[in-house]
């Protein structure tokens, strides 16, 4: 059982087990856990010009209960979420909590009440270590007129809740220095510090290993048991049969279903979501696979020194990279494409040494990154999906040092069209779209250069089934024309599911490759963990 309590001294928070505090605050409050749903929307909408958000959403959240909530992206769970945030105003409905009716809760209001957040999209400040991330504006103080932090307390305060989420870093870590799953992981702590009755949870695994998304369940489980709500937002519908109390189902901006837990299942779930059935989210491999095309060579990382690595993909195949988040993957990826510094080994291409001493030498010889992080590697946010697409390849549309605007717009909307992205225009700034759509225009800037290897790090993180599914489908299309792709991906069932071998790493070294009919959680957890297979 997970306690989360308010010291009576200071306003930071205070973990214990025993008695379960968040049924004591709400006893010293006079509220029942087990009495009407404390928090009721009735009929919540929300307009913007010319589109309309949110229709009449009505919706009761009772303590103790976990909710999934899912639907495509655009489908309007985070305008609801930011309702639920106080961040936007609805522009009709009535929100009710604990009996008292609202027209809107500004962000104080919401925290007041209880309601907590773990954002997809990290909100932490990376020259802060962790205990300030958690504690910001809480922190314990000691006496006398300066009134300093006290930094041993607040560490004291912090450790307990980084133990209950099974966390890899202290409280005196750099955000700076921690992985995007770190981070994920922290965010989590910050939302659990509070006193909170209902903790809202927006793709909290996205970055997580099986191992991680196993801890996490464990604490919504102890959530539960202490009578507080979670709302999980999630794209990773295996998650949801396996943790929510009953599954809601936005589609363009409606509330189409509710599945009972009993119910709950891949297919009930797609079927609300997409408004059709899903046969499959994968496709097998058009055509037999040919040569080796890119090979790498014992590369060794600054991050494992003394570990080289040696991977081979065909042509045609689709590589799946898998292991646990650390073991390596991502900076084998940016040394070979010379993002960071490679220690030793070769690549080679067609059979030839390639000399890569820069990111671009990489990107002319066709072998290209998308990164994990799309926002702050892959993106420029503020700039349009044109100027993104063409960015790379700019100096193809200059005649005489000047830009061809029309050449621009015609290459941008070839891969608007070809990839479905939804935008009104190409000249849409790439900062408003959803981030299925975001990563279909990190696809398309690669795309339009013609690729020979592409390594996709993390490709559907964060991102719908459907907008997955079309993703898939492009990987399989870019295969099945030639093209050898290296798939890097902690979702067990998208690196069996698309993947036609499967390296496993495990501590920055190759702990074993997969033929597709070894294919099996069971198989890739052993390897990922340093064990052989029998």
């Amino acid at each position: 059982m997970i306690s989360l309590c308010l010291s009576a001294r200071a306003t930071v928070p205070t973990f214990c087990r025993d008695p379960p505090l968040n049924a004591q605050f709400h006893s010293q409050t006079g509220l029942d856990l087990m009495a009407a749903p404390f928090l009721t929307l009735d009929g919540v909408a929300k307009s913007y010009p010319g589109v309309v958000a949110l229709h009449g959403i009505s919706l009761s959240v009772s303590s103790g209960e976990v909710i999934g909530l899912v639907g495509e992206n655009g489908a309007g769970k985070s305008t609801l979420m930011k309702i639920l945030g106080g961040v936007i105003e609805p522009s009709a409905g009535t929100i009710r909590i604990d009996g008292n009716d609202l027209k809107r809760l500004d962000v104080a209001g919401s925290i007041e009440a209880g309601i907590a957040f773990v954002h997809q999209e990290l909100n932490l400040f990376d020259n802060l270590d962790v205990t300030a991330n958690i504690l910001i504006g809480r922190e314990p103080l000691r006496g006398g007129p300066l009134r300093l932090v006290d930094r041993k307390r607040a560490h004291a305060m912090v450790e307990p809740l980084l133990d209950l989420i099974g966390a890899d870093f202290k409280p005196e870590t750099m955000v700076s220095n921690m992985s995007i799953a770190q981070r994920q992981l922290l965010e989590i702590a910050k939302a659990l510090s509070q006193k909170a009755r209902l903790v809202i949870m927006d793709e909290p695994t996205s970055s997580l290993t099986l191992s991680e998304t196993e801890r996490l369940m464990k604490v919504i489980a102890g959530l539960r048991d202490d009578g507080v709500a979670v709302i999980f937002i999630s794209h990773r519908l295996n998650e949801l049969t396996e943790c929510a109390d009953r599954v809601l189902v936005l589609r363009d901006g409606r509330l189409v279903g509710e599945i009972p837990k009993q119910e709950i299942s891949h297919a009930s779930m797609i079927r609300l979501m997409i408004g059709r059935e899903l046969k499959s989210l994968y496709t097998e491999p058009a055509a037999p696979f040919g040569k080796t095309v890119f090979e790498i060579e014992d590369v060794e990382t600054t991050a494992y020194p003394g570990k080289p690595v040696s991977l081979e993909v065909r042509r045609g195949e689709i590589l799946g990279l898998a292991g646990l988040v650390g073991s390596g993957r991502t900076e084998i990826a940016r040394a070979v494409c010379r993002i960071d510094p490679m220690l030793g080994g070769s690549v080679k291409l067609d059979g030839q040494p390639l000399q890569l001493d820069t990111p671009r030498d990489a990107i002319e010889q066709g072998i290209f990154l998308v990164p994990e992080d799309r926002k702050q590697f892959g993106l420029l946010l503020d700039l349009s999906i044109a100027e993104n697409i063409v960015l790379p390849s700019l100096g193809r549309y200059a005649r005489f040092g000047l830009v061809q605007s029309d050449e621009i717009t015609a290459a941008a909307e070839e891969q608007k069209d070809g990839l479905g992205i939804k935008a009104t225009s190409v000249e849409t700034d790439v900062g408003t779209l959803s981030g299925g759509n975001q990563q279909k225009v990190v696809l398309g800037k690669w795309l339009s250069l013609h690729p020979k290897v592409l390594i996709c790090d993390e490709p559907t993180r964060g991102i719908d089934v459907g907008a997955k599914q079309e993703i898939y489908l492009m990987l399989r299309r870019l295969a099945d024309s030639g093209v050898a792709i290296i798939m890097i991906s902690s979702d067990m069932e998208e690196v069996i599911g698309v993947s036609d071998r499967i390296a496993v790493m495990h501590e920055g070294a190759v702990s074993g490759l997969l033929d597709r009919h070894e294919f099996s959680e069971h198989n890739v957890l052993l390897l990922a963990v340093g064990e052989t297979l029998h």
